[in-house]
């Protein structure tokens, strides 16, 4: 079998590693000849590299990959096409599929499983994790998977997954910017909604705009929205079912107070599926926080709060649970000005010193004139590598508080990693 990958993004990159792992050919393309292939898994061959300065074609061992160029002829000989989710929906991915399928209408056992999909601005990922953990306690043979910028394997690995084994349960995490990608490619019995923030304005313009996508996604479907959440009544009439849920009450090992309401989504859907209350209590007791999310470690005096917060509601949501000392800022992209607004949420908290880090891109020139014109006044420092964090983190020990966080999840996660590392031996 061949499928065509078409951009090459996050998610694109992802399909190719993924059908490649599968045993597909693959025939990748994407007009931006600059495009950034890190974490692509190319075959480790010699590749055969023709070059005329405005298109790139690489051959290896079951694909090709052409750069500033789509080869129509190469796309028409593909069994199926993998187009990037934010192109779902366009003139250009329309144009494609009036000769083509999707992957997933050409493998499609993914859609005879009972799916949940879990989507919102933040918590995502923590949901989904809690659902799995009580579903497989449960007995539950669980597929989990999705948003492949949430750290996941991306949607179509998903799909490419489900059609292998044999599972009870699908678990999607479905970012927000992929609603009307997701509503296609897959059949979902539930959908769980942990909240509606600031974030990828630079897609959705406005929060209104971003509710009708949702209301688009939950048409006829059974969802799960917070007792207080903003549009529950546009919800509600397009929506087949609506169940609320509230705050989790029993035990929890997580930080915060958004954590019980990712914990009360979690129950309120696996209560719905009929397990056990016992089961629930006794697994999201136990839960531990996922990799690169909130996790509280203690160095000496201080209690070091690390994790992804790479949006202005995310941010003021921890930092309004503490007073910090030093806040540890991981930058966006170039292009992503609207994550700057996480400086905006800082400043307000008036820490007594802000560290910039390179987060997902070396943003720090632009993110010190954003800290200088909202009139910061306390002290602003910029580091590049993990052990200046570290030598930081141990100057600040004997505050309070300190919180690391921000953009760029997998600088995160090695913080965290050290972080822990450090706190354990003390």
């Amino acid at each position: 079998m061949k499928a065509a990958v078409i951009g090459l993004g996050v998610e694109g990159k992802k399909a190719v590693n993924s059908l490649l792992r599968h045993g597909w050919e693959v025939y990748a393309t994407d007009l931006n000849i600059n495009v950034d292939l890190e974490g692509l898994d190319l075959p480790m061959l010699s590749l055969n590299l023709m070059d005329d300065e405005q298109t790139v074609s690489i051959v290896g061992e079951n694909i090709t990959l052409d750069l500033g160029f789509t080869n129509p002829y190469a796309i028409e000989q593909c069994d199926a096409i993998a187009i990037s989710p934010s192109m779902y929906g366009g003139t250009f991915a329309s144009k494609l599929l009036e000769n083509g399928e999707l992957l997933s209408d050409v493998v499609d056992n993914h859609k005879d499983i009972f799916t949940i999909g879990i989507t919102g601005t933040n918590g995502k990922t923590t949901t989904v994790h809690m659902i799995k953990s009580i579903l497989e306690q449960a007995g539950k043979k669980v597929l989990v998977g999705g948003n492949g910028g949430g750290g996941f394997s991306g949607y179509y690995d998903l799909i490419l997954e489900a059609d292998e084994g044999d599972y009870d349960v699908m678990l999607v995490e479905v970012c927000d910017m992929t609603l009307d990608f997701c509503r296609y490619c897959f059949d979902f019995d539930m959908i769980g909604l942990t909240n509606i923030g600031n974030d990828h304005m630079d897609v959705h313009k406005t929060i209104a705009n971003y509710k009708d996508s949702l209301v688009r996604f939950f048409k006829d479907k059974m969802i799960f929205t917070a007792f207080n959440q903003d549009f529950n009544t546009d919800f509600k009439e397009a929506a087949s079912k609506t169940i609320p849920y509230f705050e989790y009450q029993d035990e929890l090992k997580l930080f915060g107070k958004f954590n019980l309401l990712n914990a009360g989504l979690a129950e309120a859907i696996t209560k719905e599926l009929k397990i056990s209350k016992d089961v629930i209590r006794s697994t999201l007791a136990n839960f531990k926080a996922v990799e690169g999310r909130i996790d509280v470690y203690k160095i000496n005096d201080a209690d070091v709060y690390v994790g992804k917060t790479d949006n202005s509601d995310a941010l003021a949501s921890v930092l309004a649970e503490n007073d910090f000392y030093a806040l540890f800022i991981g930058t966006p992209r170039h292009n992503e000005f609207h994550r700057l607004d996480i400086l905006d949420v800082a400043v307000k908290y008036n820490p007594e010193v802000i560290v910039l880090f390179p987060g997902l891109d070396d943003t720090l020139d632009i993110a010190i004139y954003r800290l200088n014109s909202l009139g910061y006044m306390g002290n602003i420092i910029t580091v590049n590598s993990l052990d200046e964090i570290i030598a930081l983190v141990a100057e600040y020990s004997h505050e309070d508080a300190i919180f690391i966080g921000g953009n760029g999840q997998d600088t995160i996660i090695d913080i965290q990693e050290r972080i822990k590392l450090i706190s354990e031996k003390l």
